[in-house]
Order: structure tokens, then C-alpha cells, then sequence
């Protein structure tokens, strides 16, 4: 059975760190706050406090086989330091976790050959992407849900609906960590996916639905909005990886 570090503990690392014990695999996990530390003890996880903008990560963290990077930091130069530590070490998959912010609005279906923005989650994505000592799969998530963390929240501003003719790109926690572990068992190395619920229904008929549910009763939608959107097709996950999302149609969530 593989070794795996997970680098960021966090909302998605630790339950994901937590389905990997559980499968039998080794895993050590680390994160930036003491208090924490005891909490991955006792699910079985090896602990290790890390700040990744550090100058050096501890090797015996890197003494695994695959990596996989779960951390929200857009530090260029760190990642350069991270890769170069990489390089020595006994990893050798890697999968990093972007975001399908790395997109342009284009009012238009977005699949993994569509332009990137230029910018620093895009450049980092890169890093991986060409990077011939270790093999990377770089996994570009939509907004995350799930759990705790309820999409009746987010909205903030004045209970106001911005963009409501626009659609949803999001993807469930549990949904997140069954595409990781498919990732794994399966191999699927060098590979670009884009991950999120293959149903896309208008921000304005689902926000409605989730704020009720969190007894936000009658959001505005901003009547000026410019409306635009993009639309994150799944399409070559669902395909490569034969995934079935558990959390496919989101009007029924």
C-alpha cells in the first residue's frame, strides 16, 4: 500500500486524510496550527506543523509516494522551493488542487482546452504540469460545499444575488474526495481535470432555494448586474475516471 502526505489539513484535507486511513493507506498529514495536531493523531494520520511558506519542509513529511497539495497559497516562489524539495525526495506522483477560478468569464461551456487567465493559480499549475522529475494530475475544483459549510451562506453583501442569470460551477466535499481516491486507485497521472457537479442550474433559482434554507427569506437580485458566467463541463472526469458525482443534480440538494 502507498504512502501518502496530504500538505493542508484543512475543511477538505482532513476528511480526505481520514477516507485514506480507512482504505489502509499510510498517511501523514500537516497543518499550520498546534491545536490540530492531536486532532489528526487520533484519526490515525502521522501530524506535522507546517507554514508552506516556509523555506524547507521536513524531508520525513516528502518520504512518501504520492503528495497531494491541498493548500490555498498562490506564493510562486514558494511552490518553486516545494517543487525543488520534491525533486529530492521519494515522491513521486503529485496532485495539486487548483480552481476553476483559473478561468475567464466567457459566458460559454468551459472544458479542460479552454484559455486560462494569466495568473499566479494558473503559473503554479504549470510548475507541476512541466515538471519531469515526479508526474503531476493538477485537479481544478469548483466552489466547495458540504456539510458545515452551507451555500445558503454565501452570500454576503445585503442578501443581494449578484449575477442571478448566471449558473452554478459547485462540487461536494464527499464528491471531491471520491474523485481524489479514484485519481489514486486508478493511476491517472498527468492528466488536467475540471471538478464539479455536472448540473448547472442559474445562481438565482438555487441560491433562492439554499438561503431558504437557512432562513435567509427574500434575497434581492441585483438588477445590475452584467451577468456574466462560465459553465465547467466535467465531461472528461465523468469519462477518464468513469465517476458517477453522488451530488449530481444540485436544485435536489
Amino acid at each position: 500500500m502507498q504512502n501518502i502526505s496530504i500538505l493542508g489539513c484543512g475543511w477538505l484535507g482532513f476528511p480526505l486524510a481520514e477516507a485514506l486511513v480507512a482504505k489502509g493507506y499510510s498517511v501523514k498529514g500537516s497543518t499550520t496550527t498546534t491545536a490540530k495536531l492531536k486532532a489528526l493523531e487520533s484519526a490515525n494520520v502521522s501530524p506535522y506543523l507546517i507554514h508552506s511558506d516556509n523555506d524547507s519542509i521536513p524531508s520525513e513529511f516528502l518520504n512518501s509516494d504520492i503528495l497531494i497539495i491541498l493548500i490555498t497559497s498562490k506564493d510562486i516562489d514558494a511552490f518553486k522551493r516545494l517543487i525543488a524539495q520534491i525533486e529530492t525526495s521519494s515522491i513521486q506522483s503529485v496532485i495539486y488542487i487548483s480552481s476553476t477560478s483559473v478561468y475567464p468569464n466567457s459566458n460559454s461551456v468551459v472544458t479542460e482546452e479552454s484559455p486560462t487567465n494569466d495568473s499566479p493559480l494558473a503559473q503554479i499549475e504549470n510548475l507541476f504540469r512541466h515538471n519531469t522529475s515526479f508526474q503531476s494530475t493538477i485537479i481544478r475544483f469548483g466552489g466547495l460545499f458540504g456539510y458545515h459549510r452551507k451555500p445558503g451562506n454565501f452570500i454576503r453583501s445585503h442578501n443581494t444575488i449578484p449575477n442571478p442569470e448566471g449558473f452554478i460551477n459547485l462540487i461536494h466535499q464527499d464528491d471531491c474526495i471520491g474523485i481524489l481516491l479514484a485519481i489514486i486507485e486508478q493511476n491517472i497521472w498527468n492528466e488536467t481535470f475540471n471538478a464539479c457537479a455536472d448540473s448547472h442550474p442559474k445562481r438565482a433559482d438555487f441560491y433562492i432555494k439554499e438561503m431558504a434554507k437557512v432562513n435567509r427569506l427574500h434575497p434581492i437580485l441585483d438588477p445590475e448586474s452584467e451577468n456574466t458566467y462560465k459553465i465547467i463541463s466535467p465531461k472528461k472526469l465523468i469519462s477518464v475516471l468513469h465517476y458517477t458525482f453522488k451530488y449530481s443534480n444540485l436544485m435536489e440538494y
